[in-house]
C-alpha cells in the first residue's frame, strides 16, 4: 500500500478523533445510549432484586424519555470498553466510549470506500475519501450515541453490499450471498435501533426487482432469519433493563409515526430535505451542482450513478412525507450519493491531461474539497461552543475542590439546561475540560502545585470531593424556599429564579451567532458582575404572592476573588483568540472584525448566606 493510501485510509477515523476531541461533551438527544452506558459499567447487571437494583441505580428509571430506547447498543459499547477503562482509567471513559462508536463508524466507512475501489476504481475509492472527510455532519455525528449513528454504521455496511461486484468475480452465488448480507444488516439496524431503515433497505430492494438482480424468496428467507435475530437480541435485553416486555423500536415508531407525536418537535415542508438537509450533509455545492448531474449524463457513468441514486433519492422522498424532519434522519443517505459524485470526480481525473477544461475542472474539484474541508472546521469550532453544561460542570468541579469550606461533600443542583447541554453521568464523575481550556494548558508552562487547604494539612493528599447531584424540575418544589438551602452549588440559566443568598462565581458562555464588529465596537461577551450576592428575585409565600428582592453588591474582597478567572471570563473564546482578533483589528482589518458572538448561558452559584 502506497503512503498516499495510508494517509487516506486514515483519514476519516483521524478526522472523528479529532472531532470528539474538540468537541468533547453530548447533548440531550444523545444522551439514554450515553448515560445507559455508564450505568452499565458503574452498577453491572443485577441478578438478584434486579427490579429495585436498577430503578435505585439507573438513570432512565428517573428520566425515560418521550419513548423507550434499546439497550442493545449500550451493552456493546459498555462490553468493549470495559477492559480499555481498566488500562486509561474512568477519567476517560466518556471519550473511550465515544470513540469506539467512531471508530467503528469509520471502519463501515472505509468498508464502503472499499466496495467503491472494487466496483468502480481506485480512483473513484480516493474521491470519495476525499469528498466524505471534507463534510461536516458525517464526522461530527459518528461518534455521538444517537440510535441513529449506531444504525448508521449497519446501513453503511449493508450499503456497501449493494455495490456492484467487478465483472471478473462468479456473479450469481457470491451477488446471492451479498445480498442476503445486506438484508441481515439493514433488518439488524431497522429493527433494534432506527425503524427508518426498514424503508431504506425497501427502495434499494425494489430497484434490485426491478432489475431481476434478487428474488422475493431471498428477500422473504433472509428478512425472516435476520427479524428473528435482531428480535431475540433485543426484545430479552431491553425487557430486562426496562422491567416489562418491550420491543423499544416498535414503541418509539407507533409514537412518532401512527401517533404523529414526532410532529410536536416541529414540522417542516416536503421539500425541505432535498432544499435544505441534504446540502447541508454533502457541504461540498459541486457534489450535487456539478459531479452528480455529470454522473448521471455520462454515459459510462449512467448506470453505476442510477443504482446508487434511485434507491437512495427515492428513501429521501418517501420519509419527506414525514412532517417532522431531522439532518439525522436521512444520514444513510450520504455515502451513497457521495459515492455517485466519487464516480464523476474518477472520471474527470482520468482526462486531466487530455484537455485544459478537464485541468481546470480537476483544479476546482480540488479547491472545492479544500474549502469543504476548511468550512467543516469552522462549523467544528463553532459548534463546539454550543455546550455550556458540560463547561459550567468542569468549572464548578474546579471551584468547589479548591474550596475548603464544604467538608469534602459538595451538593449541586443542575437545571434544564445545564443537564441538556453537556451533563452526562460520565462527566459527574470526572468533567473533562472544554477544548479551549485544554488547548490553553497544553500551551502554557506547567504551574507549580498550589498549597493544600487547610483541613488537608499534615495529610498526604487533599480529602477527595464527594459530589451529589439533583436534577428536580418539578416547578412547586423548585418554588419552595426550603428545597434550596440543602445545596452548596447550582448551575442555572436563570440565576434570578434560584431562591436564597447567592454569590454567582463563575458565568460560562455559548455560541448566540456571527457578530461584525466595527471599529470602536466593543464585542458583546461581556459578563454580569461577578462576585455579586442575588437575594431571591421570586419567593412564593404562604398567601400565594411573590416577593421580589434586589441584587445586594458583595464586598470588594469577595468581588475580586478570582482575578484571573474574572480577566479570562471577559474573553470566553480565550486569551489567544482574544489577541489574535485585537491585532487583526489594530493591524489589518482597520477596527473590523467577524467571529462568534458569545452571550452568557449559565451561571454557577454559590451559596453564601448574609452575617
Amino acid at each position: 500500500m502506497k503512503l498516499f493510501d495510508i494517509l487516506l485510509a486514515s483519514l476519516l477515523p483521524s478526522l472523528i478523533l479529532i472531532h470528539l476531541l474538540v468537541a468533547p461533551y453530548s447533548k440531550v438527544e444523545e444522551s439514554f445510549n450515553l448515560q445507559a452506558t455508564h450505568d452499565i459499567l458503574a452498577h453491572g447487571t443485577p441478578l438478584d432484586a434486579i427490579g429495585s437494583t436498577l430503578r435505585a441505580n439507573y438513570d432512565h428509571f428517573e428520566f425515560p424519555g418521550a419513548v423507550p430506547r434499546t439497550f442493545t447498543g449500550a451493552v456493546l459499547l459498555a462490553g468493549l470498553s470495559q477492559p480499555l477503562l481498566a488500562i486509561v482509567g474512568w477519567e476517560h471513559a466518556q471519550f473511550i466510549v465515544r470513540a469506539l462508536l467512531g471508530l467503528f463508524n469509520a471502519v463501515a466507512l472505509l468498508r464502503f470506500k472499499n466496495g467503491v475501489d472494487k466496483a468502480f476504481g481506485r480512483d473513484a475509492g480516493k474521491w470519495y475519501i476525499l469528498l466524505q472527510a471534507s463534510q461536516f455532519h458525517v464526522i461530527y455525528y459518528a461518534s455521538r450515541t444517537l440510535p441513529n449513528m449506531f444504525a448508521f454504521g449497519l446501513g453503511t455496511l449493508a450499503l456497501r453490499e449493494l455495490l456492484p461486484m467487478p465483472t471478473s468475480q462468479p456473479t450469481s452465488k457470491a451477488i446471492g450471498k451479498r445480498h442476503r448480507l445486506a438484508i441481515y444488516l439493514f433488518v439488524l439496524a431497522g429493527v433494534i435501533f432506527r425503524s427508518e431503515l426498514a424503508l431504506l433497505l425497501f427502495t434499494n430492494l425494489a430497484y434490485l426487482i426491478i432489475g431481476r438482480s434478487i428474488t422475493l424468496e431471498t428477500i422473504i428467507w433472509a428478512g425472516f432469519q435476520s427479524a428473528f435475530i435482531a428480535l431475540a437480541s433485543s426484545v430479552p435485553i431491553d425487557s430486562y433493563f426496562w422491567q416489562k416486555p418491550i420491543w423499544p423500536e416498535l414503541a418509539g415508531f407507533f409514537y412518532n409515526a401512527i401517533q404523529g407525536k414526532s410532529s410536536d418537535w416541529g414540522t417542516s415542508p416536503f421539500h425541505a430535505y432535498f432544499t435544505s438537509f441534504l446540502p447541508k450533509l454533502l457541504l461540498n455545492p459541486s457534489i450535487l451542482l456539478v459531479l452528480i448531474p455529470l454522473a448521471c449524463y455520462l454515459p459510462s457513468t449512467r448506470k453505476a450513478a442510477a443504482g446508487l441514486l434511485a434507491p437512495t433519492l427515492s428513501f429521501v422522498a418517501i420519509y419527506s412525507l414525514q412532517p417532522h424532519k431531522e439532518a439525522r434522519f436521512i444520514i444513510y443517505a450520504v455515502p451513497p450519493l457521495t459515492a455517485c459524485a466519487a464516480i464523476a470526480a474518477a472520471y474527470i481525473t482520468r482526462r486531466r491531461t487530455r484537455s485544459l477544461l478537464y485541468q481546470l475542472l480537476h483544479l476546482g474539484l480540488i479547491i472545492c474539497v479544500v474549502a469543504s474541508l476548511s468550512a467543516s472546521l469552522l462549523m467544528l469550532a463553532i459548534s463546539s461552543l454550543n455546550y455550556p453544561g458540560g463547561e459550567a460542570l468542569w468549572r464548578l468541579h474546579n471551584l468547589a475542590t479548591q474550596d475548603g469550606q464544604h467538608s469534602g461533600q459538595v451538593r449541586v443542583h443542575m437545571d434544564v439546561l445545564s443537564c441538556m447541554t453537556g451533563v452526562t453521568r460520565f462527566q459527574q464523575d470526572h468533567p473533562s475540560p472544554p477544548f479551549l481550556a485544554l488547548a490553553e494548558s497544553l500551551w502554557q508552562a506547567p504551574k507549580p502545585a498550589k498549597s493544600q487547604h487547610p483541613h488537608a494539612a499534615g495529610l498526604g493528599s487533599p480529602r477527595p470531593t464527594l459530589f451529589h447531584y439533583d436534577k428536580t424540575e418539578n416547578e412547586t418544589t423548585l418554588l419552595d424556599p426550603a428545597f434550596w438551602t440543602q445545596f452548596d452549588y447550582v448551575l442555572t440559566a436563570e440565576p434570578e429564579r434560584v431562591i436564597g443568598s447567592w454569590r454567582v462565581v463563575a458565568t460560562v458562555f455559548a455560541y448566540a451567532g456571527i457578530e461584525v464588529l466595527r471599529p470602536g465596537q466593543t464585542p458583546t461577551a461581556l459578563l454580569p458582575p461577578e462576585g455579586r450576592i442575588w437575594e431571591s428575585m421570586r419567593a412564593r409565600v404562604n398567601d400565594g404572592h411573590d416577593v421580589h428582592a434586589t441584587e445586594a453588591s458583595a464586598p470588594a474582597s469577595a468581588a475580586g476573588h478570582d482575578a484571573d478567572a474574572a480577566k479570562a471570563a471577559t474573553d470566553p473564546l480565550g486569551p489567544y483568540y482574544a489577541a489574535l482578533r485585537d491585532v487583526g483589528r489594530r493591524d489589518i482589518t482597520g477596527g473590523w472584525w467577524v467571529g462568534p458572538r458569545m452571550e452568557p448561558k449559565i451561571s454557577i452559584l454559590r451559596w453564601e448566606p448574609r452575617v
